[in-house]
C-alpha cells in the first residue's frame, strides 16, 4: 500500500505524539532520580547523586533486588523447560485435544492479573494448604512466563523442516541425540529470546506477586508500591524505578534483536536453498 506525502506526514506526527505521550513520564522519572529538590519541583533546581547513593545503601532495596532476581531467574528456568516441552509436544505430535491444550497454555497470559492472582492464592492457601513464600511467587510467575517461551519455540518449530530430524533418526540416532545435535542448535536463539522475555516479565510483575507473596517477603515492584507515598523514600523510589526500567528494557531489546536476526538468517537460508 502506497501512502501520499501528506498521509505520511500526518502518520509521522501522530506516531511522534503517541511515543511522546508514552515516554515522557518515563523520562521524568529518570530526571527526578537526579533532582536535588526533594519535592521534585520543576524545572529541577539542581542535580545530585545523593538519591542514588541512598538507594545503593538501603538494605531494603538490596533485599528486594536480590529477591526479584532470584524469582525471575528460577521462574525463567522453569518456563524454559515447560515451554519447550509443551511446544515440542504440540507441534510435533497430533493427538486428541491438542487445540484445547494449546488454548489452555496461552490462556494464563491473556487473563487479567487479578484473576490469576486470586485463583493461585486460593489454590496455594485453601486447596493445597501451602504457606505463601517466594517459591509460590516463582510458581505463579512460571504459569505465564512459560507462554513467552512457548510462543517463541513453537514459532521456530513451524519454520523448521522436520526432514533433518527424520534423517537423524534414520541414521540411528535416538530421541535425545537428535534433539541435542539437530533440534536444539536450531532452537537456541528462540530459547534465548523467550528466556529474556520471561525474565523481564517476571522481574517487574506486581499484580500476581501481590496475591502470592508471603508476609515479610518483598520484591522490587512490591517495595516500590510500599514506599511510593512515603515522603522520605520518594526520591529513592525514583532511583529504583530507573533501575527497573533499565532491567526491563535490556532483555526485551536483546530478545527483539535475536528474533530479528533469526528471521533474517532463516530467510537467507530459504533463498540459498531456492537457488
Amino acid at each position: 500500500m502506497r501512502l501520499s506525502r501528506s498521509a505520511k506526514v500526518v502518520l509521522g506526527i501522530v506516531t511522534a505524539l503517541v511515543l511522546l505521550f508514552i515516554y515522557t513520564p518515563l523520562m521524568l522519572v529518570v530526571v527526578n532520580s537526579f533532582n536535588a529538590d526533594r519535592t521534585f519541583g520543576w524545572p529541577p533546581k539542581g542535580f545530585t547523586l545523593e538519591w542514588w547513593g541512598k538507594a545503593f545503601d538501603s538494605p531494603g532495596v538490596r533485599e528486594a533486588v536480590v529477591s526479584s532476581l532470584w524469582v525471575a531467574v528460577v521462574a525463567t528456568v522453569i518456563s524454559l523447560l515447560l515451554g519447550t516441552l509443551l511446544a515440542l509436544s504440540l507441534q510435533r505430535y497430533a493427538f486428541f485435544g491438542r487445540d484445547v491444550i494449546n488454548l489452555l497454555v496461552i490462556l494464563p497470559i491473556a487473563l487479567p492479573g487479578v484473576v490469576t492472582g486470586i485463583a493461585l492464592n486460593n489454590m496455594f492457601t485453601t486447596i493445597m494448604g501451602i504457606p505463601l513464600s517466594l517459591w509460590t511467587v516463582v510458581i505463579a510467575h512460571a504459569t505465564f512466563c512459560m507462554v513467552t517461551v512457548f510462543n517463541n519455540v513453537i514459532a521456530r518449530l513451524r519454520r523448521m523442516s522436520p526432514g533433518l530430524e527424520e534423517a537423524s533418526s534414520d541414521l540411528g540416532a535416538g530421541v535425545f541425540t537428535t534433539f541435542n545435535l539437530v533440534t536444539f542448535p536450531q532452537l537456541r536463539s528462540a530459547l534465548l529470546a523467550g528466556g529474556l522475555l520471561a525474565f523481564a516479565l517476571s522481574f517487574d510483575e506486581i499484580i500476581v506477586t501481590t496475591f502470592t507473596i508471603g508476609a515479610g517477603e518483598t520484591t522490587l515492584p512490591i517495595w516500590i508500591l510500599q514506599n511510593l507515598f512515603r515522603p522520605n523514600q520518594a526520591p529513592v523510589v525514583n532511583v529504583v524505578a530507573v533501575v527497573l526500567i533499565v532491567v526491563s528494557i535490556v532483555p526485551i531489546w536483546l530478545a527483539q534483536k535475536l528474533s530479528g536476526d533469526s528471521v533474517r538468517v532463516s530467510g537467507a537460508r530459504v533463498k540459498a536453498d531456492a537457488r
